[in-house]
């Protein structure tokens, strides 16, 4: 079995990463997770500064794993 290099490496899911890195872990554009954080709903986020977003690979992981849906019928819900 392949092991992520996340499986090993407790310091990868916790670094910040910038808002361009997330959108790409992600797959999204930089402007919907730019949307997420004004609208709500998104993953958590760490604001360093005024201008300066980061998150955690953890966050977005987790982020993820609370949208999995088995069926159509779980997404409507």
């Amino acid at each position: 079995m392949q092991t992520t290099n996340y499986d090993h490496d407790a310091d990868y899911l916790d670094r910040l990463i910038n808002e361009a890195e997330a959108a790409e872990f992600l797959g999204h554009s930089i402007r919907t997770i730019q949307n997420w954080r004004v609208r709500g709903g998104g993953p958590q986020f760490i604001k360093v500064s005024k201008r300066s977003i980061r998150y955690r690979r953890r966050d977005l992981i987790e982020w993820c794993e609370r949208l999995r849906c088995a069926h159509t019928s779980e997404a409507a819900a």
